[in-house]
């Protein structure tokens, strides 16, 4: 499997887990470079009536690789020092740098690729509201969920600098 940017999976018969894994970490390596040379300003810069900004997207899809992939299987979680049920995840406070905030999103991937290394597809968690969801699902919903963020971040970062794309060129 291949975590480079822009990458598929290393041959397209890759086995299922193998996959979906490699689709994931495409998509989280495009929500990294979407930061890749701009300044703290501009990672922090509101983009939209809701107050979406690059910096705060990171920060949640962290939160969710944490609770998506550690809580439901009951693995650790690192202590969160917001509150991501309030919505404290969707932003960064002037206390969180640019590298706090990425590096808590390096050790969430890295929790998150442990529970897949280690569980099956079939493996069954549970979600903080009861239900069953398998491994599988989780890693389905997470490629959603990222894919999703980094279109977003795609836009935000196009009105920031004229960047785009889901990948660094060349």
């Amino acid at each position: 499997m291949t975590t480079n940017p822009g990458a598929a999976p290393t041959a397209y018969t890759d086995g299922e887990k193998e996959t979906l894994h490699a689709s994931l970490d495409r998509h989280r390596d495009a929500v990294l470079w979407k930061l890749q040379g701009l300044d703290d300003e501009q990672v922090r810069r509101v983009m939209t009536p809701s107050g979406t900004n690059l910096l705060g997207l990171v920060k949640h899809l962290a939160s969710v690789e944490y609770g998506w992939f550690c809580s439901a299987f009951g693995r650790e979680v690192e202590p969160l020092w917001f509150d991501p049920s309030s919505g404290e995840d969707m932003s960064a406070g002037q206390g969180e740098t640019t590298e706090r905030i990425v590096e808590f999103y390096g050790r969430a991937r890295t929790a998150a690729d442990r529970t897949v290394t280690e569980l099956a597809l079939d493996d069954v968690g549970t979600t903080g509201s009861g239900r069953a969801v398998s491994l599988r699902w989780v890693l389905v919903h997470m490629i959603e969920e990222t894919a999703r963020h980094a279109g977003h971040m795609d836009i935000v970062r196009e009105l920031i600098d004229g960047g785009t794309g889901d990948h660094r060129p060349g």
